[in-house]
């Protein structure tokens, strides 16, 4: 594989900083604010944190509920957590406390460790009242146990992650996704985007969220340095973050490529470390993505799609941009993909049909949930092999480059006539003064349904919805 990483049987997760550890202990693993840890020192926090869980009660396969701010303590437990064979369960600080509810009623925690300042969110969920808690903050270190833990022989098919979701509307389903899963997924995307030790990877984007969390499995995979900041709240601080870190890896989302797109006097100074860019979970405008590479010529922009059903599903390799405007590439290393009609089997070429997969990094199902894992995880009717069914329509061309349409539930009928929002948009974003654009269908007497667009105009410009319409 690229990147400098050895062919490799799956592994549990928490190897990863084990091996990266004796390749090179003092190297920088996490960048926190003024924190910096080496990898021996991430490695005796996260042994320690393990001794600490298990001290507490939590026995292998069972779930810790994690609500920490991006951060070093939130990284060390994570590790810990996978160390002391147990399940994480990740979620966003700032979920209010009747979805958290949802959540802890599905997963039913061991143990929550939380942030200091949200003792209050948790005693208000009645959920938690008889669940362990141990609350961070400043004494992060001064509680945890000082002996290291040992460490046990686990199976890679372990549960290692419950990542909820819900879709576009619903109840959250837990996402499982085991050892092998993950192994599998952060193997693939260290080969292509060529990861090494020699990386400073930023993470903006919550680690409580698929694509956020990937950032720091890949750095430990790889040795990399993960440089951890909280949020994008503050885009000006994050770009002198990635210039006086040297930061060479940034994975955005598309409303932040159009926040920098936005800013006024950007100096491209601020990103000469950058080595590539990567963009995920929603599709990025073409007209965002030209910016993008106009501003910054020397940085390899990666356009990504993937689910958290399995991490990730396809690339599109830089150097195919010109040749494949739109796409969203092709399947990821060890992963097969087609596009189906509503029998399963494989459309033609340029026909729209739902995108489905195949490949070692897709999730065992939903926790506790058989009829929506059902649903998702279906036999390919050639050979029974279960396949994650999306609910994404693509196209693909003939050497299999995937462009996405729609979701299957977005899609909008107008008089019956089938309109793809994403399709609207992209001419939106076409349009001079529009800076972020997005479809819906609404309700119409008439119409049956009617497209609705919402628009944000550029700093500095005033658009009237007569000039929108015209375009």
């Amino acid at each position: 594989q690229a990147g400098g990483l050895k062919d490799a049987a799956t592994m549990r997760i928490e190897q990863y900083l084990r091996d990266s550890t004796a390749r090179d202990g003092a190297h920088e693993a996490i960048v926190a604010g003024d924190v910096r840890l080496s990898y021996d020192r991430v490695l005796d926090l996260s042994a320690r944190m393990a001794t600490t869980l298990r001290a507490r009660g939590v026995a292998p396969g069972e779930r810790v509920l994690i609500l920490l701010d991006n951060g070093w303590q939130a990284a060390v437990t994570v590790f810990a957590t996978w160390m002391a064979g147990s399940v994480i369960c990740f979620v966003n600080p700032s979920t209010k406390a009747a979805r958290l509810a949802q959540i802890v009623r599905d997963c039913g925690p061991a143990l929550v460790v939380a942030e200091g300042r949200l003792e209050k969110l948790v005693d208000g969920v009645a959920e938690l009242a008889e669940t362990p808690r141990l609350v961070m903050g400043a004494g992060f270190e001064a509680g945890l146990e000082a002996k290291p833990f040992a460490g046990e022989t686990l199976p890679d098919s372990d549960l290692a992650a419950l990542i909820y979701t819900s879709g576009s509307t619903g109840e959250p389903k837990g996402v499982m996704l085991a050892h092998e899963n993950m192994d599998a997924a952060a193997r693939s995307i260290a080969s292509y985007l060529e990861n090494a030790a020699t990386d400073r990877i930023l993470v903006v984007l919550p680690m409580s969220f698929g694509y956020g969390l990937n950032q720091l499995v890949t750095a430990m995979l790889t040795g990399a340095t993960l440089v951890i900041e909280k949020s994008f709240a503050f885009p000006q601080a994050i770009f002198e973050r990635i210039r006086d870190e040297r930061v060479t890896g940034f994975p955005l989302v598309p409303a932040m490529v159009a926040m920098m797109m936005q800013a006024r006097d950007l100096d491209p100074a601020l990103f000469t470390s950058l080595r590539y860019i990567t963009s995920a979970a929603a599709p990025l405008p073409l007209a965002h993505l030209d910016r993008l590479r106009a501003f910054l010529p020397h940085v390899r922009p990666y356009v990504m799609y993937g689910q958290t059903e399995c991490t990730r599903i396809a690339y599109l390799p830089p150097e195919e941009i010109d040749a494949r405007r739109g796409s969203v590439g092709i399947a990821i290393p060890g992963v097969r993909t087609e596009v189906v009609d509503e029998a399963g089997l494989p459309v033609p070429p340029g026909t729209v049909g739902e995108l489905v997969v195949r490949g070692p990094n897709v999730m065992r199902g939903y926790w506790r949930n058989e009829a929506a894992t059902r649903r998702a995880l279906r036999p390919d009717p050639r050979d029974g092999a279960l396949r994650l069914h999306t609910g994404d329509l693509f196209t693909a061309d003939a050497d299999g480059y995937l462009t996405f349409v729609s979701r299957t539930d977005d899609i909008i009928k107008p008089r019956g006539e089938k309109v793809a929002p994403k399709a609207v948009e992209d001419v939106l974003h076409r349009m001079p003064g529009i800076a972020e654009a997005l479809v819906v269908g609404v309700p119409h007497d008439i119409l049956g349904q009617a497209v609705k667009a919402v628009v944000v105009s550029a700093s500095g410009v005033t658009l009237t919805e007569r000039e929108v319409m015209r375009f």
